[in-house]
């Protein structure tokens, strides 16, 4: 079993010191989705929401979400993103998001990426809970990342 790195020997939190890693390439894939009424899908293809463009303000959601991870998660490291992409997939009665975080850098980009998929989700459940408040988000996780002292690493079914 692997220690936690953010914890110290005490047991104190800790940001991790990455000073002596080296520099990589980077890069992380994560997805979700957000369940809700087919109607609610229909309304988001037929671009009938009172606020705007649904998915393309998602997808800028998600953008600005991995670019301010740090800011939300306490002990993640604020990195350069070299590129972010958000992408959704849309289905009969969900919404399908895949978003990948790349960088050059000492620290990976997971929390990123499954970042830029939490925010991305929750801006489509706040453009759209005034017709669907049932909405529910589901299967985030992290599907793959490369570079770093770990390796490379896919989820079994990704």
């Amino acid at each position: 079993m692997s220690r936690l790195s953010h914890f110290d020997a005490q047991g104190n939190a800790h940001m991790v010191d990455v000073g002596d890693k080296p520099v990589t390439s980077r890069r992380a894939k994560a997805t979700g989705a957000i369940v809700m009424q087919p109607t609610t899908v229909e309304a988001i293809r037929r671009g009938e929401n009172k606020k705007g463009d649904v998915l393309a303000v998602a997808q800028l959601a998600g953008i600005m979400g991995a670019k301010r991870t740090s800011d939300l998660i306490p002990l993640c490291h604020p990195l350069p993103l070299t590129k972010v992409t958000v992408e959704f997939a849309v289905d009969a009665n969900r919404i399908h998001c895949t978003a990948v975080a790349q960088t050059h850098g000492q620290t990976g980009v997971e929390m990123e990426a499954l970042t830029a998929v939490q925010v991305a989700l929750l801006t489509i459940y706040d453009m759209c809970k005034a017709i669907d408040r049932g909405m529910r988000m589901e299967g985030i996780r992290l599907l793959a990342k490369s570079g770093g002292r770990s390796g490379d690493w896919t989820a079994d079914d990704g």
